[in-house]
Parts: C-alpha cells; structure tokens; sequence
C-alpha cells in the first residue's frame, strides 16, 4: 500500500477571493494601509489593483458595498495567519486541576491541599476534588462528605460548587469554580 505524505501547510492554507473571482456592480476598496480609495466597480477597482502591481482581495462580501483591499495576496494571507494566531494566544481556557484527599487525612495534610485549592482558584483555575476512601473506610461516608464541606466553606470566597459532592464507588467527587480572577 502506498501512503501518501501528509503535508501540514495543505490544511493551513487560506483562501480568499481574488482578482478575477470578485464579481459585484460597485465595491469599497481599501488601500493597503486600510485607508479608504472610494466605491468603483469590481472591474476598476481590477484595473487600479494591476497599476499598483498588486492584487485585489475580497475582505467581506457582508458589507453593503462588499469591501475590498489592494494588497498583495501573500502579504494578506500571512497577516490573516498572524490575527488568528494572536486569537488562539489571548484565549485562555481554564484548566481543570484535581487534587486528592483522604477522610482521615492529617491538618496539616488538609491544610497544604487547601492552600493548593486557593492558589488554582485565585488563577481562575477550576478544581476538581475527589476524595477516595481505603478499605473499610467507606463505611464512615460521613467524615468523606465532611472533609469536602470543610473545604468548600474555606474556599467559598474564591470559589463556586458546580458539582455538588458525589459518591461513586468508593470515591466522592466535587468541583469548585473560579468566581472572580484576583491578582
């Protein structure tokens, strides 16, 4: 069997009407640097592109007229890439942290998670807790559902319960969600 070679760039490429492909009775056109050259027709706006040496490229055809740039359409492409790029670097999604706790955990053990839980929520962290019981452990279920409210009513300034504490199989599970990001 003969593969063929996957090539990246293919499904990076971007595609914008150009030239010839841009067809409308009357269009805004843009200079390069964004500035305003008028409404003309698609075929003078064509003829001004090619004295500029440059390309005529579709920015929206939403707009009433559609607007359109003469810019280069290397140039147009590679700063299209760059926005997007910026975009996906600006959103930040948060992440979902898990710590774990025992109900019969030491204070001193419950306090240092507890400060791990204050730290993911102050960052606008989401934190999900599970609790896991050992052996018989699981029959004082209570002590389990109590180590998770302690830990809710010390971090309820920072944080909100989006899942209320579970008990599935020998664990419980809990989330808490950042209310507000603090610097």
């Amino acid at each position: 069997m003969i593969r063929k070679k996957y090539n990246k760039s293919r499904s990076e490429q971007i595609y914008v009407k150009a030239n010839h492909q841009i067809h409308f009775p009357v269009v805004r056109v843009l200079s390069e640097h964004g500035d305003s050259l008028g409404e003309m027709s698609s075929n003078e706006a064509l003829e001004k592109a090619m004295e500029l040496e440059s390309d005529l490229i579709l920015v929206t055809d939403k707009a009433e007229p559609p607007v359109v740039k003469i810019i280069e359409l290397s140039k147009y492409k590679y700063q299209l890439k760059k926005k997007t790029a910026d975009t996906r670097k600006k959103s930040k999604t948060a992440e979902l942290k898990e710590l774990r706790f025992t109900p019969f955990m030491g204070e001193a053990d419950f306090q240092a998670r507890n400060r791990k839980v204050r730290d993911f929520l102050e960052k606008g962290n989401k934190v999900k807790l599970t609790l896991t019981f050992k052996g018989r452990q699981i029959v004082r279920k209570d002590l389990g559902f109590e180590v998770i409210e302690k830990i809710f009513s010390s971090n309820a300034d920072l944080g909100k319960i989006s899942i209320p504490p579970k008990l599935i199989g020998k664990k419980i599970l809990a989330q808490l969600d950042p209310i507000g990001k603090k610097k």
